[in-house]
């Protein structure tokens, strides 16, 4: 190799060193590791929702903070998608059931039923609407497809008919009787009768999970917790009121409280169903007597039939935060919410009525006439996978 090649290739081994030496921090940082499988970082996954361990054999929980998840607006079972939409109407003293088209806010056919009728109530399967004929000791089923009554069905004293979540029983509130009666749901067979202690049982509802349920005794203003799989009652107490009438009874979305409407009181009872304590009152307005959710689980309507108005409980806020007052008064009772969610229907107890309110500003729409002594009304079809009975209880 000669002088100039020498020199040559030292000039190139400089520049390469030189190369190496100006080299940036950042090209010197390691590369980061590739992630397995050649992806990005994982982001944490949502937490899952704790399934709700429900009573055997019932639908399970569609969602552990909501439990009316079922009952969004026009959310219809396939079983009850065809049928009409009408609202029936149980006239105690007229031994009637009206039925509204609540389109035209007219009646369109009155049927005779059994003596007393008090509610009207879908049955589990919502194939089925059963008349409870109170003193007449008879339940009369109606074909919501049809609107056609069937033959009556021997029931001691059904003051008011409700589902176990399983659909495997009805109880039949034997209000007179002093008992709670678990019975065939679909042929009314008495399977298992419970005696109880108090006075009037009425209204009722069940727990999230379905396991047990809180029964409001009206005569002797007492509450009682049954257990729903055993058919038996775990608890009772007297609620601190001199002279309490407690009436309906509903479960918070959450299922962490029960509201019971108390006419007495006037006002509604919180109660923590799980430990069974002492409730505390939250007053509404004189006579309160009916409780009905929202479609979307955020606010509760509070019939209080002895001034005529609605309160307006908000879940989220926990508090009442509206008012709304029937022009002319009235009598608000036992009703439901339209399958859309935008009128509330309430029967007028004590002026032969009905009342049709518009949920998003509690204008009344409608005051229909009906027979005497109306009372516990279904609006049908309304949404849910199954129903728990009274005036339409879905989940």
């Amino acid at each position: 190799m000669n002088l100039l090649h020498r020199t040559l290739l030292a000039g190139v081994g400089l520049l390469a060193l030189a190369a190496c030496g100006t080299e940036s921090a950042k090209d010197k940082t390691p590369a980061a590791p590739e992630p397995r499988g050649g992806t990005q970082a994982a982001i944490p996954a949502p937490a899952k929702k704790k399934a709700v361990q429900g009573l055997p054999g019932m639908p399970p929980v569609l969602d552990p903070k909501d439990v009316y998840a079922a009952d969004r607006p026009n959310k219809l079972s396939p079983v009850v998608k065809d049928f009409p939409s009408r609202v029936y109407v149980p006239n105690t003293e007229s031994d009637t059931v009206s039925v509204i088209d609540p389109k035209t806010y007219e009646i369109i056919e009155t049927i005779p039923v059994g003596r007393q009728p008090q509610h009207v109530v879908p049955s589990w399967d919502l194939k089925t609407l059963w008349v409870n004929n109170n003193r007449g000791h008879t339940l009369t089923p109606i074909d919501p497809k049809t609107g056609k009554a069937g033959k009556e069905v021997e029931v001691h004293d059904p003051y008011n008919l409700y589902f176990t979540p399983n659909g495997k029983y009805a109880v039949v509130m034997a209000s007179l009787d002093r008992e709670l009666v678990f019975r065939d749901p679909h042929t009314m067979k008495r399977i298992r009768t419970e005696p109880v202690t108090c006075y009037g049982v009425n209204h009722a509802d069940f727990s999230l999970d379905g396991r047990y349920f809180i029964v409001s005794c009206e005569f002797s203003g007492e509450l009682l917790k049954v257990d729903t799989e055993s058919m038996k009652v775990v608890g009772q107490q007297k609620l601190p009121f001199d002279g309490a009438m407690p009436q309906d009874v509903k479960v918070s979305p959450d299922g962490k409280r029960f509201y019971i409407a108390d006419m007495m009181a006037d006002g509604m009872w919180v109660l923590d169903g799980d430990k069974f304590t002492e409730p505390t009152l939250l007053p509404t307005g004189k006579g309160c007597h009916g409780l009905y959710v929202s479609r979307d689980s955020r606010e509760m309507y509070v019939s209080n039939r002895g001034e005529g108005t609605v309160s307006i409980f908000d879940f989220t806020k926990n508090k009442l935060t509206k008012k709304w007052h029937l022009p002319d008064g009235g009598s608000p009772d036992m009703g439901g919410v339209s399958a859309d969610g935008k009128v509330l229907w309430l029967s007028g107890r004590y002026d032969s009525e009905v009342y049709a309110i518009d949920t998003r500003t509690g204008e009344q729409l409608a005051r229909i006439p009906v027979g005497s002594g109306p009372h516990g009304l279904a609006v049908y079809p309304q949404p849910g996978r199954y129903s728990l009975g009274h005036t339409g209880i879905f989940r």
